[in-house]
């Protein structure tokens, strides 16, 4: 008897675990999948995505046709919010979702990254400041990256070009240099204008753009270079490429008689500042049931977008191609997500 009770004990225990592991998803080697949901964040209007991201389905299927997954159905919509995105991934409610580096880190629990956008690299990669003064001026190249980088832009005001001299003679800079001159920045929420170079102030002098004595918020990248023509600010905060956005306008609108290039200097370079990605939920039964799908997947987006009618439909997110990544690429970003709640006004 007392065997028998031990036994039944032992089976009811079985069928405990059982039941526990029961929500877990066994993946296969079924290559035949229902339904792929995909789900862009609102950046323009959503009906102006869903109608350039309409070719998708049919494109995407074929790519994956391919690589020997045949898929009945794919489904492209737009979240109401970057936020509701981000959700819908950590719920495993769509499978793969199209989103910026601060949407990933914020819902990394729910998401992973396959890939990173693509954008025109520039003729100078370079942490150090002197090399973008050395090798000027910066143009376009044909490769391909994954990031670009924030500058800290020096004009021709007599401190700007002082802190420009000492900079391109090896010195390096104090807080004391940089205190004492009149900066122009972006908005919070402004990566390459705000962001990352309130990052490298922390990582480089244990300060941030809060404690500058002069700080002026420039309401567009525009602005900013016309504070610095008119030696209204010192210095400006830019992304890596704007010199030669705003290059005209340095001499046709700003008043400026020298080149641009001629009479900035870069004081400051940022971290990599990652592009948007394409990101895939941990939590999605499709992605999780079908071995191989998730690498199907991140190589038929890099091959869709080599096509031309691939290239139409990434344009609508200014996105030229995909490169495969890793969630340590976007280390820094969950440290400027952490600035950036640290910013928000609090009730």
């Amino acid at each position: 008897m007392k065997k028998k009770m031990l036994l039944t004990g032992f089976l009811a225990s079985i069928m405990l675990v059982s039941c526990g592991s029961g929500n877990e998803t066994v993946a296969t080697n079924d290559k035949n999948v229902d339904t792929i949901k995909i789900q862009f964040v609102p950046s323009r209007d959503p009906g102006e995505i869903i109608t350039a991201t309409k070719p998708l389905e049919g494109l995407l299927k074929q790519e994956l046709s391919k690589k020997g997954f045949e898929v009945d159905k794919i489904e492209v919509s737009v979240g109401t919010t970057y936020e509701a995105v981000g959700e819908a991934l950590s719920a495993g409610s769509v499978d793969l979702g199209l989103i910026p580096g601060g949407t990933l880190v914020t819902y990394k629990d729910g998401a992973e990254v396959l890939l990173t956008a693509t954008r025109n690299g520039v003729s100078v990669e370079s942490e150090k400041a002197i090399d973008w003064n050395k090798n000027k001026p910066t143009t376009d190249v044909e490769e391909q990256v994954t990031f670009y980088r924030g500058l800290i832009l020096a004009g021709p005001s007599k401190k700007g070009r002082e802190l420009a001299k000492k900079v391109n003679a090896g010195e390096k800079l104090t807080w004391e240099d940089l205190n004492s001159a009149k900066w122009g920045v972006r908005g919070v929420t402004s990566s390459s204008g705000y962001i990352y170079p309130y990052i490298w102030l922390q990582d480089n002098y244990g300060k941030n753009i809060t404690n500058l004595d002069s700080v002026v918020e420039q309401a567009n990248y525009g602005a900013a270079f016309a504070a610095l023509a008119s030696d209204t600010v010192d210095v400006i905060t830019i992304y890596a490429d704007a010199r030669k956005d705003y290059g005209k306008l340095w001499t046709s609108q700003f008043g400026r008689k020298e080149d641009i290039f001629s009479e900035t200097n870069v004081i400051g370079v940022t971290d990599r500042i990652y592009n948007d990605t394409v990101s895939v939920s941990t939590n999605s039964e499709t992605i999780n049931s079908h071995k191989g799908l998730k690498e199907a997947l991140a190589d038929s987006f890099i091959e869709m977008a080599k096509t031309d009618e691939g290239k139409k439909v990434i344009k609508i997110y200014s996105h030229k191609g995909y490169k495969k990544a890793k969630m340590s690429d976007y280390d820094k970003e969950e440290q400027a997500q952490n600035v950036l709640k640290e910013l928000k006004p609090r009730n």
